[in-house]
């Protein structure tokens, strides 16, 4: 899998961390080869079981497998995480639905060995990605990335946040896209910074082959997914930690 996670030479780092110096949040196009996006995208559209994570208020949030989804006491209790969370969002609280693959936890717990998904962690945690991430952002003492699979599909969102997870050394979020070149506006999922007013200041289209990086603690928010969008905003989410 010498191609699932090259770096496209031909990036201006220098242009890149001005930006970022400038608002602490940059978009990276084309980050990857033209043959290593193909390849990753195959990954997270044919080889991944996507399982979902839901979110409501200060709860711990919930991730069901994908094998628990396909079970009549899983799909109870996804649907009724679903509902808190769709309460708290109406109530202008913290909620989230989307599908995911905990990449991290697989590997802890060994769903996979030798997989592609653990593959695409070490290629995150080896010295180009991250001296990649450290020049960009400014930031030298990124030691680690995490990872998770994410897909956006019709119904989906991701409310308002901050990231505040200072203790536990995050310092800069990542996304990388993977969505339809084509990706239509109207079909939501894009990654909105707000100001203390709730106004948006700037937001990023859901790209193929684009990493997005910003600093925490940041507000944001993936805006809803409608349900005439298509299949959706593919994606490869984290953080970039101290610790």
């Amino acid at each position: 899998m010498k191609t699932l996670f090259e770096l496209n030479p031909a990036l201006d780092v220098p242009a890149l961390a001005e930006r970022f110096a400038a608002t602490g949040r940059v978009q990276v196009r084309d980050v990857l080869t033209p043959e290593s996006a193909r390849e990753l995208l195959l990954v997270l559209a044919k080889g991944t079981p996507w399982g979902m994570a839901v979110g409501a208020g200060t709860a711990k949030p919930e991730s069901f497998s994908a094998a628990k989804t396909r079970t009549q006491e899983g799909q109870q209790a996804l649907q009724q995480a679903a509902r808190n969370a769709e309460q708290h969002s109406a109530r202008g609280e913290y909620g989230f639905r989307f599908a995911h693959y905990p990449i991290l936890e697989t590997l802890r717990e060994g769903w996979d060995p030798g997989g592609a998904h653990e593959v695409l962690l070490e290629h995150l945690n080896t010295p180009d990605f991250l001296d990649l991430a450290r020049a960009v952002t400014g930031i030298d003492h990124l030691f680690k990335a995490d990872a998770q699979a994410t897909l956006f599909a019709p119904n989906h969102y991701l409310g308002r946040h901050t990231d505040s997870h200072v203790a536990e050394g995050w310092e800069v979020a990542y996304v990388l896209n993977l969505a339809r070149d084509d990706w239509h506006p109207d079909w939501g999922g894009y990654l909105l910074f707000l100001d203390d007013d709730g106004d948006v200041v700037e937001g990023f289209r859901p790209r193929f082959n684009a990493l997005n990086l910003f600093r925490v603690p940041q507000s944001h928010l993936v805006t809803y997914v409608p349900p005439f969008a298509p299949m959706g905003r593919m994606a490869v989410t984290g953080w970039l930690r101290s610790r």
